[in-house]
């Protein structure tokens, strides 16, 4: 049966994918913390991943406090970077395929026009550095398959939609930020297209390709944008004002565009992406439910 090791299971993507396994009864699932694997622990992340001799992994791991990241830059990367590190180093000499997951945060986001996985990073933060650490470390496999994501959020876990949900319910306005435009990604989308990679590839549907693909949801937005969906999907009257990101001074220079080209995953692993909107009714009806 094929293991497949996914480490930082209790986040936002970990905790979807966890979700989206019962589909594949056919495979082995290792879910790992901290608790279970520290990738900051060499010795323990090769005993860990010897033992198992997974088929594949799916490294959700990460540092995100992008805020603190700017005081705390050598623990994100101590946990970015040399994490990866560890694990590439643990796998050397296997069969195993990596799935490494990354961010538009390697970019510092001051073109206006889509990134595509040939540019060139330019992280402008001390998170987008340590990430950038993580793909390079990652890379050194070849068989890693580094996804960047973008805005990410879920029904899981602390994140934008949520905390615009639990402030449209108890506040009459809320100020958000219209000079930065991207597109936000559903956490189970994304599962779910990792999964379907996965599966793709051990059922020969397509070939394993190797290298740094983009993925979010479909469509731009800005955070306003995506800020008024929110409260008119919930169905508050909160208004949502736009302000400069000025109105928020910050140590960290977040990029102003961030919008990923997806088109290199969708003609090699024949994805169909779902529009942003539709992916964030789809996250909002489901915490409705909860």
């Amino acid at each position: 049966m094929t293991a497949i090791l996914v480490t930082g299971a209790s986040g936002q993507l970990g905790s979807e994918i966890r979700e989206l396994s019962a589909r594949y009864s056919g495979y082995s699932f290792v879910f790992t913390d901290t608790g279970e694997l520290d990738i900051t622990d060499a010795r323990a992340t090769t005993a860990f991943i010897t033992e198992l001799a997974p088929s594949w992994i799916i490294n959700c791991a990460a540092y995100t406090a992008v805020d603190r990241a700017e005081d705390e830059e050598n623990l994100a990367t101590l946990i970015n970077g040399k994490g990866v590190e560890n694990i590439v180093n643990a796998i050397e000499g296997s069969d195993c395929r990596l799935i490494h997951i990354s961010t538009d945060y390697v970019f510092d986001g001051s073109t206006p026009v889509p990134c595509s996985e040939d540019e060139i990073p330019s992280p402008a933060s001390a998170y987008g550095r340590s990430k950038l650490a993580g793909e390079q470390a990652a890379m050194h496999w070849p068989r890693t398959l580094t996804i960047r994501t973008s805005w990410l959020y879920s029904s899981y876990g602390n994140n934008f939609v949520k905390t615009i949900l639990r402030k449209a319910g108890s506040e009459e306005s809320i100020k958000v930020v219209f000079d930065q435009a991207g597109s936000p990604t559903y956490a189970a989308d994304l599962a779910a297209a990792i999964l379907e990679i996965i599966s793709g590839v051990i059922q020969n549907r397509h070939l394993f390709v190797p290298g740094i693909f983009n993925y979010s949801n479909e469509g731009v937005c800005s955070w306003y944008d995506l800020a008024a969906e929110i409260v008119s999907a919930a169905g508050s009257s909160c208004a949502v004002v736009p302000v400069r990101s000025s109105a928020y001074p910050s140590k960290v220079k977040r990029p102003a565009y961030s919008v990923l080209d997806k088109s290199k995953i969708r003609e090699h692993y024949n994805l169909k992406i779902p529009h942003w909107r539709m992916s964030l009714n789809n996250c909002i009806s489901k915490i409705n439910r909860i």
